[in-house]
């Protein structure tokens, strides 16, 4: 895998099974494996796994799934404040986990619906909040509009127009 890399510049990338007993199991059980080399070396992963499926199947469609599925509880733990309740009384840590949900359900639609096609389509909720939302502007209010004036060398500032611009129910 190593020569075909240095060769074509690709990430190169294998799955396969084997049958495997450690010495503390008391039976031999299924292992998926998935290898990988590319520009930071070799990657191997491997999955314990008593379920009968393509290998391919069962790593791509099952178990990076449930990684993406843990990323997405992670994010709303550490990014979204979604451990917070360390008040005394419930109500009040019980609306904080409200408020924690409510800004999952948000940076997720965004993502959805407002980012698709943008460079912050599958960024994580910190990197959304960070790059774009979490910027200087000014506001412009009269008896008619509301004006938000954001830097005009902004970085995100064509995502932040896309995004704004995107009607809530619709696709891109």
């Amino acid at each position: 895998m190593r020569e075909a890399y240095e060769r074509t510049g690709v990430k190169q990338r294998e799955l396969g099974e084997f049958r495997y007993a450690a010495a503390s199991w008391d039976r031999e059980r299924r292992v998926i494996t998935r290898l990988e080399y590319g520009s930071q070396g070799v990657n191997p992963r491997f999955v314990v796994t008593n379920l009968e499926a393509e290998p391919t199947m069962l790593y791509d469609r099952l178990y990076c799934a449930r990684g993406e599925a843990e990323n997405r509880i992670k994010e709303a733990q550490i990014d979204l404040s979604g451990t917070r309740a360390s008040c005394h009384r419930f109500e009040a840590n019980q609306f904080r986990l409200l408020l924690a949900a409510l800004a999952y359900t948000l940076m997720h639609r965004l993502r959805a619906i407002a980012l698709v096609g943008t460079e912050l389509e599958r960024a994580a909720a910190s990197t959304i909040r960070v790059r774009l939302l979490k910027i200087s502007a000014a506001i412009l209010r009269n008896t008619r509009r509301i004006r938000l004036m954001l830097a005009s060398h902004h970085p995100m500032r064509a995502v932040f127009v896309v995004a704004a611009r995107r009607p809530a129910g619709s696709s891109p």
